[in-house]
């Protein structure tokens, strides 16, 4: 799992995801991504302490896929544990939503790996690391 300030919860926030995000695919993953707006504070020495919220992150993955929750929840596992490998390397202030593409099925842990890494350095997600190999 995904610590808890990490996860992306809400159908709100996904829909809002969605209309504002910028969008970029690969052939199995398609990403989603959105900065969070920095709210003013009311005290400047708060900026200092927490410059900017945490990323949230939430998979999308539908019946298109397969039919069977255990092939989509297997999927829905392999990607999160990618994730919590790239989680250090992730700026924060995002809000990233990770669509699952039907050909995703024959995909294994290392491709989501790559796939997401390619994807969060497009969308210039990746902090110290544009367009580069990270792992």
């Amino acid at each position: 799992m995904l610590p808890r300030e990490s996860r992306l919860r809400h159908h709100q926030n996904f829909n809002i995801v969605y209309q504002k995000g910028i969008r970029q695919s690969t052939s199995h993953l398609s990403l989603r991504a959105l900065r969070h707006l920095q709210e003013p504070k009311l005290f400047p020495e708060q900026d200092k302490l927490e410059p900017h919220k945490p990323t949230r992150i939430g998979i999308s993955i539908s019946k298109k896929v397969s039919k069977g929750a255990v092939v989509r929840n297997r999927i829905k596992r392999q990607i999160r544990a990618a994730l919590r490998e790239i989680l250090p390397y992730i700026s924060r202030g995002w809000d990233i939503v990770i669509v699952v593409k039907p050909t995703a099925q024959q995909c294994n842990y290392d491709e989501f790996l790559q796939q997401l890494e390619k994807l969060l350095a497009q969308v210039e997600v990746l902090h110290g690391y544009s367009r580069g190999s990270l792992l």
